[in-house]
């Protein structure tokens, strides 16, 4: 019997709806985009109007002919794919491939995978909006458009075959650079606040109030803010020494209650931003977890639910049933007297933002976080947990604080200078939201932390205790962390919500920044790159230019702009920019005045020593390079000293100590050269469970062939495995998963893998994901007299 087609993106999302629709449909998965520009050449016909030459990957041709038989044994297609612009170009993509009329399939879109939102769509389908097909055909062409152009460019000018360069990642990638500069050219200014200890005369009871005014003046709290700064300690110490013999009483004491509202429930960049705050996940790691959530996950009793609303999204929106929902959780969970009156609802000013689309929610908030982390793994459990408290909070009273604020008078009789000091306090009367979910911070203290005040009145008298003169020095600008550069990009209208992951991604496995401590630091290539782009292609890496591109997508997603005229716009001045570059480009050199020590030795005349550029970042290297290979560490000669340590050699006695070699630092004996020992680093563990054995964690090693990960238990359990292991089982099998080339990971079980972005690729896909041995192709062979005999060195397998 003829069925309706269904074509959703992903298998697990796939088997979701299986179970919603019934017996009358068939759901079938493209695995992502059918069709795509070609991967070795740019595939723009700029000439005919920006044509692009779409083809089906290799990949994906098995999965399409699959879908094109699936349609013609169907009695009608239904698109079902994602709820935002990439979802669109999918669905028209698909129907092209598979030889539908795209002005004709059903489109169906949701933002959660439950039956109800599912039996809606499906009860008012649409037509595919090309609006929103232009708008992601526009950034994927001008995407290509810079990346084939720009790119190449890149290469022959710095010499580097890996180099990319792209709209939203080299603005990203500036900002990084851009603020390490502002670190390193910072200057720290000195300035000093003062504290007076303070304790009414009639009883007990200790504050503190800071010094605000002297005289007339009032005091600045900071270099950068107005008024009279005490610059140095001597200019501190003289109001102090005034201070000492002043008398102190209450001038005026103010209370007035603080009320706190919640956060709005989360956008995709909120997400990324708290999870990286309270998690620590980074941006790839919190999208493909909350992919799974909200393709479904195995609820006993339930099968297969979507837990979550769409993470793509921009919106804080809430449905109006899901506001009633939340309304008796709140009232069941904590009380009616944290419950609302009416909903709260959120606006985002954003230009951009779709309010017909949802904030990220639980699709229902009566499945609470401590029921579910039993049938999810624990990352997923965290995410949820973090999801379902934001959104729960946003639904909650406004917490309550009494706040006082107390003004001291100091009197030195002297000088009859007049001196004001001021403490502040306040507690909390109602927690409110508070008790379920307070929003993280990046670098900034917490507003609403609790400070008591003894009861004071006006005119009370008080005794000084001790005097606190404190030095401060302004602090440089922090690094940017995954959260707080998210943040930026987003403020800043730079990318969408589907871009901040694969963006970082992009600067991290390019090598263009690394993470330290969770914070940004740009490499040198990172550096050079920069610089390159903002002399010759100041348009590419400016802000402001790249932003007014994003609203001139989002015009054309909302039919007032032609996306043709866009990308013509855009081209004209992008070439003639790259014609004026060609050639011009060349890795950065500064001739030094020291010349080669080698040179002379073999009998040439020495050149200057210049400071280069290589792989691995900066050098000096002789002038005469190739006829001379002289290199040396940008630090000259200058390593730093050996430090001997207290740990004996456990080979020779004699002390061991700190060296840094070609490598970096290690741990040596001091012995050396007659004794060679080596210390080792212990291995570290990745909090994995091997899943051969089930009892060892997988531990970092190093072996020939760079770091592998085995089995704690090894010789006991053989298990390895080359690339690094996730936490998270497969989703499918509860097999292992790992990194993979380009961000996506896979698993090493059953062979599914994802994009960065959590997308399940096809199996074709998955396949090329899987590494060849790093040592190259092994002979085997057998000996005829020890065939059958067991090796007398027991091997660590290795598993891809």
């Amino acid at each position: 019997m003829a069925k309706q087609l269904v074509i959703v993106e992903s298998p697990t999302k796939a088997k979701t709806l299986e179970r919603y629709l019934g017996s009358d449909y068939s759901v079938a998965a493209s695995r992502g985009h059918v069709r795509d520009l070609p991967k070795k050449t740019m595939g723009v016909d700029v000439e005919s109007d920006f044509l692009p030459e779409y083809g089906v990957p290799e990949e994906k041709a098995d999965t399409v002919e699959h879908l094109r038989k699936a349609y013609r044994r169907a009695t009608g297609l239904w698109l079902a794919t994602d709820f935002d612009r990439e979802g669109e170009a999918i669905a028209w993509h698909v129907a092209e491939a598979i030889g539908a009329d795209p002005r004709a399939a059903n489109r169906v879109t949701f933002t959660e995978i439950t039956p109800s939102a599912v039996r809606e769509a499906f009860e008012r389908p649409r037509r595919i909006d090309f609006d929103l097909v232009n708008a992601q055909q526009a950034r994927r062409i001008l995407d290509r458009i810079v990346g084939y152009r720009l790119s190449p460019l890149l290469w022959e000018g710095l010499r580097r075959r890996d180099l990319s360069a792209g709209r939203v990642q080299s603005v990203a990638l500036r900002l990084i650079v851009d603020r390490e500069r502002e670190i390193a050219a910072f200057a720290p200014i000195e300035y000093w606040s003062v504290d007076a200890r303070l304790t009414p005369q009639d009883r007990g009871g200790e504050f503190l109030a800071r010094l605000v005014q002297a005289g007339e003046e009032k005091l600045a709290p900071s270099p950068d803010k107005k008024g009279l700064l005490l610059s140095t300690e001597e200019e501190a110490e003289a109001h102090v020494a005034r201070l000492r013999t002043a008398e102190y009483r209450v001038a005026e004491v103010r209370q007035k209650e603080v009320k706190r509202s919640p956060a709005p429930p989360f956008t995709t960049s909120t997400l990324q931003q708290e999870a990286a705050r309270k998690l620590g996940f980074s941006s790839r790691r919190t999208m493909q977890i909350a992919q799974r959530l909200y393709e479904g996950v195995n609820i006993p009793g339930e099968g297969q639910v979507g837990l979550i609303t769409y993470m793509r999204t921009d919106s804080v929106n809430i449905a109006e049933q899901a506001l009633a929902d939340l309304a008796d959780v709140v009232r069941l969970q904590y009380g009616s007297q944290y419950a609302l009156k009416e909903p709260r609802r959120f606006r985002k000013k954003q230009r951009g933002a779709q309010e017909a689309h949802e904030a990220i929610r639980p699709t229902s908030a009566g499945r609470l976080p401590e029921v579910l982390q039993t049938f999810l793994d624990r990352d997923q459990a965290r995410l949820y947990r973090l999801i379902w408290q934001r959104t729960v909070a946003s639904q909650m009273a406004e917490a309550r604080f009494d706040q006082v604020s107390v003004d001291v008078e100091a009197h030195a009789s002297d000088e009859g200078i007049r001196y004001l000091l001021r403490a502040t306090g306040q507690t909390m009367t109602f927690d409110g939201f508070r008790r379920v979910y307070l929003e993280g911070r990046d670098d900034t203290a917490d507003e609403d932390a609790e400070s008591l005040l003894p009861a004071l009145t006006a005119r009370q008298a008080l005794r000084l205790l001790e005097l606190l003169p404190e030095q401060h020095f302004t602090q440089p600008p922090p690094r940017y962390s995954e959260a707080s550069l998210v943040k930026t990009l987003e403020e800043n209208g730079i990318g969408r919500p589907s871009t901040y992951a694969p963006t970082i991604s992009t600067l991290l496995d390019r090598g263009y920044v690394r993470l330290e401590d969770r914070r940004f630091h740009p490499e040198d290539i990172g550096v050079v790159v920069t610089d390159t782009l903002v002399d010759h292609f100041p348009d590419i890496v400016d802000v402001g230019f790249t932003a007014r591109m994003e609203e001139e997508l989002d015009d054309i997603a909302e039919g007032e702009a032609e996306w043709v005229a866009v990308l013509r716009e855009f081209y004209e001045p992008f070439m003639e920019a790259l014609d004026r570059a060609s050639g011009k480009i060349a890795p950065p050199e500064v001739i030094l005045p020291e010349l080669c020590p080698r040179c002379p030795e073999e009998g040439r005349e020495a050149a200057h020593l210049v400071e280069k550029l290589g792989r691995f970042g900066r050098f000096v290297g002789c002038g005469n390079y190739p006829e001379c290979k002289y290199t040396r560490p940008l630090e000259g000669d200058q390593r730093p000293e050996p430090v001997l340590l207290d740990e004996l050699c456990p080979e020779s006695g004699h002390p061991l100590m700190e060296r840094t070699g070609r490598f970096g630092p290690f741990i040596g004996c001091s012995a050396y050269p007659e004794c060679k020992y080596i210390k080792k680093e212990p291995p570290k563990s990745t909090g994995v469970p091997c899943p051969k054995c089930g009892e060892g964690e997988l531990i970092e090693r190093r072996g020939r062939f760079g770091p592998f990960y085995s089995c704690g238990r090894y010789p006991s359990c053989d298990f390895s495995v080359n690339y690094q292991p996730l936490p998270d089982p497969c989703p499918e099998c509860k097999g292992l998963v790992v990194v993979a080339r380009g961000g996506a990971t896979r698993c090493t079980s059953c062979g599914r893998a994802w994009d960065a972005e959590g997308r399940e690729l096809s199996a074709e896909e998955a396949a090329k994901l899987v590494p060849k041995s790093r040592g190259g192709p092994r002979k085997r062979t057998r000996s005829r007299a020890g065939a059958g005999r067991p090796s007398s060195r027991t091997r660590a397998k290795r598993t891809a």
